[in-house]
């Protein structure tokens, strides 16, 4: 009764923060939970004309095409090491890059810096994987032009899979980096001022602030986004992936992963949607227990870090 009474208290007193909480609430239930319930697909031999739940039960045995395959093994530890250096190489460079915005005093040559590199956020990964292509390709690439220019042999970048975890990496922090920077610019910016002067009269120089000033205070902000990152470790960014490498057997190697893997036997072999679903839940399984392995870690090490 007390509780029941607390949040009727809490609701007339907040009545206009819970109404502008409703549109969130309501995306995520229809968006997010409602679907939920097609989990049931992963076990089941999926017909249209009979539907989710009027569709054959098979069990587990949508799960045996990806485990069969051979390729289990090598698909998710490819998806984990590339989501681990896009987590580690973003935020090392997503930090740098809000510290010197941070520091920057022209106003002017901010807002140009802040506009180049938050531009290719907003380029299709299409259009990157053709500039990936004109820059790479054997016989007429730009970077083979140049090369022949200076009177040097061609390189065969389609046909070097060892170089492509690093060119993969570069085109994510080229256009990711921008956008990713602005939740610890928006972190900085809500620093105390009056930190920074202190320190300016005990002769701090601009090393020095950012060292013992804004990244103990940025440690929070960093931990709270590695962690929500973390919980997709198991999900490659299929779109970057399959446009940059795209049909490529000589690359998949290397650069596989479990999105690419999936659409790939879906469109060859026309397999059941039961399949796909399966090795979705397995994503989203593996990835729950990271997570919630990962936050009782932290949890243990200073409460304050964790997410709940």
């Amino acid at each position: 009764m007390h509780r029941t009474n607390s949040l009727l208290t809490e609701l007339k007193k907040n009545k206009m923060l819970f109404l502008m909480l409703i549109p969130a609430v309501l995306y995520f239930i229809i968006f997010s939970y409602l679907p939920m319930g097609g989990i049931i697909v992963a076990f089941k031999y999926f017909e249209f004309d009979k539907g989710i739940f009027g569709s054959p039960w098979v069990g587990f045995k949508n799960f045996a095409f990806f485990f069969q395959s051979g390729q289990a093994w090598l698909l998710t530890k490819n998806t984990i090491l590339y989501n681990l250096a896009f987590i580690a190489a973003g935020m090392a460079v997503q930090v740098g890059v809000a510290i010197l915005f941070s520091e920057l005093k022209g106003r002017h040559i901010k807002k140009m810096m802040q506009s180049s590199l938050l531009l290719p956020y907003f380029i299709s990964w299409v259009v990157v994987g053709s500039f990936v292509f004109g820059i790479f390709n054997y016989e007429f690439g730009s970077l083979n032009t140049l090369l022949k220019g200076w009177g040097m042999s061609p390189v065969d970048v389609y046909g070097n899979p060892s170089i492509w975890f690093f060119i993969i990496v570069g085109f994510y922090l080229w256009k990711l980096v921008g956008y990713g920077s602005i939740v610890y610019l928006a972190a900085i910016m809500g620093i105390n001022p009056e930190l920074y002067e202190s320190a300016d009269l005990d002769g701090a120089n601009i090393f020095q602030k950012i060292r013992h000033i804004t990244l103990p205070l940025l440690k929070t902000t960093i931990i709270i986004m590695i962690l929500l990152q973390v919980g997709g470790i198991l999900r490659g960014n299929f779109d970057m992936f399959y446009q940059l490498v795209g049909n490529n057997s000589l690359l998949f190697n290397q650069t596989d992963v479990i999105d690419t893997f999936v659409f790939r036997a879906l469109n060859q072999q026309g397999l059941d949607l039961g399949m796909p679903a399966a090795v979705g839940l397995y994503q989203s399984a593996v990835g729950f227990i990271i997570i919630v392995s990962l936050n009782a870690l932290i949890k243990k090490i200073n409460p304050d870090y964790a997410l709940f």
